[in-house]
């Protein structure tokens, strides 16, 4: 059935044509690229027969069967769409094609490319999550540009990157928006949601890989920009002449985007209800017994008909079968697809192309090298630390307030007995509270972990050169937000003079805010949800700073646990004995013991006795040991970051899938009697 959604723009009419006109250019492009070009130019065949794929949630006995003999396929230069009601496993299979189950489930069943097992090489295939996870603060170009100095390899020079990205761009209808920002974030609209999602096909497709999912492509979209979006990724073998194979998951497309369809696979409670051409779905439908309305979407039609969340509505008369339960429409349509014609020409589809493997083999595509992704991610990062507000610049302002603040409330402190109190009370303030408000670059830390998690599943670059990119590019942001306002904490109040010593003040300001950031990407790392994160990293620097030696002095803190091993660990410590080092030493201040014999005679207090008897420092070694100890820390706290993130990848879905296959084991243990394939899926 052809008509136009009356909801989209009258533009869309001049598209009517086009869309017969590129499939008859789609087929001769098929054509001579099949004969003329290279394996390299052509896309994968991908089959998958008896797929079955089982959750564990995380209780005995409480697995949760989401896939379950699943047989199709996909070939080159034809996009199949998966589609069906929420919950019914459309992103499940989708993740299962591409590899990327998670290790809670397990999957059973023959998945072949190009008649192999194999996993999917980097650069072979591209992954579009549903997510449009991108840097706001990037344009259109430096988003694209960047990621293909990432991507590509070295073989090729910047002139062939960026010619390679601006034909991507233009490739995906984006030169219009090229030097827009890509926006979402503070007062910032940016480019539409389609824009986005374009930019992120842009970024996975600069490698040219010859197999494309995307996960809900056309989510959150309007109909007309959904259809332009599905339109780009339907003709973009057109353009690069690589006869791609493309696999998307979709919700609800509207008949526009549903024409686009080669292939459909429609599943119901993670059953095939239908699986053949896109434009023979209904023709299935109607043949059963459930034909779609004159005037009436097809695609909306046959979600109606499988969708069985609502089946209370028949109740109340407004069944859409009419009198049929839908529980029972599906099974009508499941054992009719089962039986049919179209069910077997399927599996012999499917055991053909099984069986055309080559004895070649995908090479692995090659990306940038080690320090070239190391200098382009300090360069990304770099500009997005100095475009984001949220990163630095409002921290910067309210640090300058804070320190305007410290100043005032203690200014020109002297060297009466009383500064004594008053000078430790300012370092502590300087080195504890002025860096807790760290935690206010959370928010950014999240989404930059989110950018990082996405690139590193899709194969972008490793976890060292992020760790290096992000590090290096925080340095001279860090630098300015400790030097201006430390200037105006340090001066201001009358701390001991001394070029030397205002230079080690800002060293341990330095230190201390780039261990509280080091110590916030950690969280970030662990905990991505901002609440939690904010609250977790508060409560362990608040753990730290009790622990200090300056709410209660070493000699005074108990013992287990607060002195042994807390007093020991806490950045703040060394942070305070430093900073009281670097104040007191070389200094007199008057003591408050002015009476000696009836005479009234000045008595003054060395800054060492001060150091040993008041505040109880070490001094057994200088103040630069402390200042060494603090940047040692840094290196062990972003060492510990990149070790967590590596655990997170390897150990953790190694823990998982052995609790699970533990599970597994106990209940087929406890159901002896079930048959093989039920013993699976259980």
């Amino acid at each position: 059935m052809a008509f136009l959604n009356p909801s989209l723009p009258s533009a869309l009419s001049d598209y009517e044509n086009e869309t017969t006109e590129a499939s008859i250019q789609e087929m001769e492009a098929f054509r001579v690229t099949t004969k003329n070009n290279t394996k390299e130019m052509m896309g994968v065949c991908m089959t998958w027969k008896d797929l079955c794929v089982t959750a564990s949630m995380g209780k005995k006995g409480n697995n949760k069967l989401i896939l379950e003999g699943l047989t199709g396929y996909a070939k080159p230069g034809q996009l199949l769409a998966i589609m069906g009601p929420s919950g019914c496993g459309k992103s499940t299979l989708l993740d299962a094609l591409a590899g990327r189950l998670g290790s809670n489930t397990r999957q059973t069943g023959e998945i072949l490319i190009d008649g192999r097992k194999q996993a999917l090489a980097y650069g072979t295939s591209a992954y579009v999550t549903q997510d449009d996870t991108l840097l706001t603060t990037l344009t259109v170009r430096e988003a694209v540009h960047y990621s293909a100095q990432l991507q590509l390899p070295d073989s090729m020079s910047k002139a062939e990157k960026k010619e390679r990205a601006d034909f991507t761009i233009r490739e995906m209808g984006l030169q219009d928006a090229i030097n827009t920002r890509i926006g979402g974030g503070w007062g910032s609209k940016g480019i539409s949601g389609g824009q986005k999602r374009r930019v992120s096909i842009c970024i996975e497709i600069l490698t040219r890989p010859r197999l494309l999912f995307l996960d809900e492509p056309t989510s959150g979209l309007d109909s007309a920009a959904a259809y332009y979006v599905m339109k780009r990724i339907a003709t973009l073998g057109q353009k690069d002449e690589i006869q791609r194979t493309i696999i998307a998951s979709i919700h609800q497309p509207s008949s526009e985007v549903f024409q686009l369809f080669h292939n459909l696979c429609l599943l119901s409670s993670g059953r095939t209800v239908y699986f053949g051409p896109a434009s023979s779905a209904s023709e299935f439908f109607a043949s059963n017994g459930f034909p779609c309305p004159p005037l009436h979407n097809p695609s909306d039609h046959l979600l109606k008909t499988i969708n069985k969340d609502f089946d209370q509505d028949n109740e109340l008369g407004f069944a859409v079968n009419g009198t049929i339960p839908t529980e029972e429409a599906i099974q009508i349509l499941q054992n009719s697809y089962k039986s049919s014609e179209r069910n077997q020409e399927v599996q012999k589809e499917v055991a053909s192309l099984s069986e055309m493997g080559t004895s070649s083999k995908d090479k692995r595509k090659r990306h940038s090298n080690f320090l070239s992704q190391c200098l382009v991610l300090t360069r990304r990062s770099s500009v997005n630390m100095f475009r984001d507000l949220g990163y630095y610049w409002l921290r910067l302002a309210i640090y300058v307030a804070l320190a305007i603040s410290i100043a005032t409330v203690f200014y020109d402190l002297g060297t009466s007995n009383g500064s004594i109190q008053d000078r430790g009370s300012l370092l502590m303030f300087e080195s504890s509270f002025i860096t807790f408000m760290t935690i206010g670059g959370f928010p950014s830390f999240v989404e930059d972990m989110k950018v990082f998690k996405r690139e590193r599943l899709n194969g972008h670059y490793g976890v060292t050169a992020f760790v290096i990119g992000n590090t290096f590019s925080s340095i001279p942001y860090l630098l300015l937000v400790s030097v201006i306002p430390g200037t105006i904490a340090y001066y201001l109040p009358g701390l001991q003079k001394g070029f030397d010593h205002f230079v080690y003040f800002t060293c341990v300001l330095f230190s201390c805010l780039m261990l509280v950031e080091s110590l916030m990407m950690i969280v970030a790392s662990i905990v991505p949800n901002f609440l939690m994160g904010i609250i977790i990293g508060a409560g362990i620097q608040g753990i730290m700073m009790l622990s200090g030696g300056f709410f209660r002095l070493p000699n005074d803190l108990p013992k287990p646990f607060w002195r042994y091993p807390l007093f020991y660990v806490a950045f703040h410590r060394y942070a305070f004995q430093g900073l009281f080092k670097n104040e007191f030493e070389g200094l007199r201040f008057a003591s408050n013991n002015n009476e000696v014999g009836g005479d009234s005679i000045n008595k003054y207090i060395s800054g060492e006795e001060i150091l040993r008897d008041k505040w109880q420092v070490e001094m057994g070694y200088s103040k630069w040991v402390d200042l060494a100890i603090l940047l040692g820390m840094i290196l062990l706290y972003r060492v510990l970051f990149l070790v967590i993130i590596k655990i997170t990848e390897k150990v953790k879905p190694v823990v998982l899938s052995l609790m699970s296959r533990s599970l597994h084991h106990t209940m087929v243990m406890e159901n002896p009697n079930a048959t093989p394939l039920h013993r699976e899926l259980v």
